[in-house]
């Protein structure tokens, strides 16, 4: 089937984002918004008046940007999935571009345009980790000034080759360390071993390979000062959850947290959740970190969270029980959904600021 192009890209007529899909030929059976704001996330545009035009009216949601894809039924039945031909702004992601429709009050952030900063050092260290039976490939960040076995911080990133990819993190360090935001450091950019959605679903074998195999292999790998200068923990989503979760396991194994859309699901509230294959081991251990359970350490942590997102209410109430129980935290509210960009939006000043309170 030969996607039918949008005939102008979506614009906004008072408090409603209004788009159009050109259907000259009358092809069209079907055409839905596919999105990632509060359900439900697909929705349907309606046949405007004579047929050969799609319209759909969305409410301006609670956000600044939104990414959308299209989808196209034709008379077979086929379905094309895809980007809007008509709207050139795109957002990359580890699935693939989508569309983006900037709001007004959105801007981008004036680092993400810097292109003259002087680039740290990027080598790719091995991790054999037996519990998982694979090897992983790391690539290990030092900040401009930093040398090869120098004793220096340590931020440990989940998803990292995607943050580094999707959300300019990098980039970031980059910028901060030339503005002395950051001190002389590294990160590690770690996938998940196997399964993502097994290794970082809460999972207590993945977080004792992590305390006890993959952190004692950076630290060899990537030395860091004796001391109070613990590693930093970083990651979005199912990876903002596994470092939490780690961090409960092995109080002592991070100086501190940066979590960004925590998939922080309860029973209660996550129904339509329930299909994840570890649904319940996630509530289960959520349920634990949210009524103060076990062993904890107190350590400086910061949530960040789309204003649109569905999960934002469970990052609230994360970040609400972590202060009851004595922890330094700050929630982040960004004006947008989860999604890569509003990671990287969410890193300055944060980042930067929790990395110093974690390690001065």
């Amino acid at each position: 089937m030969t996607a039918a192009p949008a005939q102008t890209g979506p614009d906004l007529v008072g408090e409603a984002i209004h788009f159009r899909v050109q259907d000259p030929r009358r092809e069209l059976t079907r055409v839905r918004l596919l999105h990632e704001l509060r359900r439900p996330r697909q929705i349907d545009f309606q046949r405007a008046p004579g047929g050969r035009m799609w319209t759909l009216e969305l409410p301006r949601p609670n956000a600044d940007r939104l990414e959308y894809l299209l989808e196209l039924t034709d008379r077979s039945g086929r379905v094309a999935t895809g980007s809007d031909p008509s709207n050139p702004l795109r957002a990359g992601g580890p699935f693939g571009e989508k569309s983006v429709v900037e709001l007004p009050g959105y801007e981008a952030p004036a680092w993400a345009g810097e292109d003259d900063l002087p680039p740290g050092d990027l080598e790719v260290v091995q991790v054999p980790l037996r519990a998982f039976r694979t090897t992983l490939e790391i690539p290990i960040w030092t900040a401009t000034g930093g040398s090869a076995g120098e004793e220096l911080p340590l931020l440990v990133v989940h998803d990292g080759p995607e943050y580094a990819d999707h959300s300019a993190l990098l980039q970031y360090l980059d910028a901060a360390w030339a503005e002395g935001g950051v001190p002389t450091m590294r990160a590690a950019l770690v996938p998940p071993p196997g399964d993502r959605n097994q290794s970082y679903s809460a999972s207590a074998h993945y977080a004792r390979s992590l305390a006890h195999e993959l952190l004692p292999a950076l630290a060899e790998a990537a030395p860091s000062p004796s001391g109070s200068a613990r590693p930093v923990g970083m990651g979005a989503s199912l990876g903002a959850l596994a470092m939490l979760h780690a961090h409960r396991l092995y109080p002592r194994t991070f100086g501190g947290l940066f979590l960004q859309s925590g998939s922080f699901f309860r029973q209660r509230w996550d129904r339509q959740e329930s299909e994840f294959v570890r649904f319940r081991r996630i509530t289960r251990a959520v349920g634990q970190i949210l009524a103060g359970n076990g062993w904890f350490e107190p350590i400086p942590v910061t949530i960040t969270c789309g204003t649109a997102e569905e999960n934002l209410e469970n990052n609230r109430a994360v970040a609400r029980a972590l202060r009851a129980q004595e922890y330094p935290v700050e929630l982040v509210e960004i004006r947008d959904a989860h999604n890569w960009t509003a990671w990287r939006d969410a890193l300055d000043p944060y980042l930067a600021e929790l990395l110093r309170a974690a390690w001065t």
